[in-house]
C-alpha cells in the first residue's frame, strides 16, 4: 500500500494545472540550453498520483548494457501519438504546456511517457532525451513530478558541477534549447527513506 503524506497547499483548491506565465523561473545555461521551474504547478497532485499508481499498465523493462541485461530500476508507460493519457488532468497539463510552449516549441507535445521510482533504489543513470530528433535539433521537454521529492540532477555534457532541484508533489520542470544535446540529467539513487515517486515526461513528436 503507498502512503503519501498530503500538502496543506492542496486543501480547498479545485484539482489540476495552475497558470503558468510569471510564476515559471527561467535559468539560462550554458551552450544554449535553459531550464524552467514551476512549483507545485500541478493543485491535487496527490490524487492524481494515486490515480496514476493504480490505474496505469506498469511494466518492468529489461536493457543491455556493456555484456550483460540488467533490469532497469524503475517501473515504465508509455503513451505514444494519438493514445489517449491515462488520466484527464495529465490531457489538461500537455494542453496548457503546448499553449505555453507552442510559439517557442514551434509544435505540440504528443507524447508522454511515466516512470515509477518505488523507492530510494530506483534511478535513472545520466542522459539526455537524444533519440530520435533531439540528438541535432532544439527540443523543449516537460517533466512533472509527482508524490515524494526525489533531487534531478543536471550537469554539462561532459561533466562539471551538478544544479541539483528537489522535485515532487506537482513540480514542473522543463529543459529546452540545446539542452537534450548539450547536458544530461540524472535522478539519483538514494540510501534515506524515500517515498515513490512518478515522473511524466511530456515530449513533441520524434524525440524519446
Amino acid at each position: 500500500m503507498v502512503v503519501l503524506q498530503s500538502s496543506l497547499l492542496d486543501l480547498g483548491v479545485a484539482a489540476g494545472p495552475r497558470p503558468l506565465g510569471p510564476s515559471l523561473e527561467r535559468t539560462v545555461l550554458a551552450r544554449g540550453a535553459w531550464i524552467d521551474v514551476r512549483q507545485g504547478w500541478i493543485a491535487g497532485a496527490d490524487g492524481l498520483f494515486d490515480r496514476l499508481f493504480e490505474h496505469v499498465a506498469w511494466r518492468a523493462e529489461r536493457r543491455p548494457m556493456y555484456d550483460r541485461v540488467v533490469e532497469v530500476p524503475r517501473l515504465l508507460s508509455f503513451y505514444g501519438e494519438d493514445e489517449p493519457l491515462p488520466d484527464a488532468e495529465l490531457e489538461r497539463a500537455r494542453h496548457d504546456l503546448t499553449e505555453h510552449y507552442g510559439e517557442e516549441l514551434g509544435e505540440p507535445f504528443t507524447t508522454a511517457g511515466l516512470c515509477l521510482y518505488r523507492d530510494g533504489r530506483d534511478s535513472v543513470a545520466w542522459h539526455g532525451d537524444t533519440i530520435g530528433r533531439g540528438s541535432t535539433e532544439d527540443v523543449v521537454v516537460a517533466i512533472v513530478s509527482l508524490g515524494a521529492p526525489r533531487r534531478l540532477l543536471l550537469r554539462p555534457r561532459g561533466g562539471g558541477r551538478a544544479l541539483r532541484h528537489e522535485l515532487g508533489g506537482g513540480d514542473l520542470l522543463v529543459m529546452g534549447g540545446s539542452c537534450q544535446r548539450t547536458w544530461e540529467h540524472a535522478v539519483p539513487k538514494t540510501a534515506r527513506a524515500v517515498g515513490p515517486r512518478i515522473s511524466v515526461q511530456f515530449r513533441p513528436r520524434g524525440v524519446r
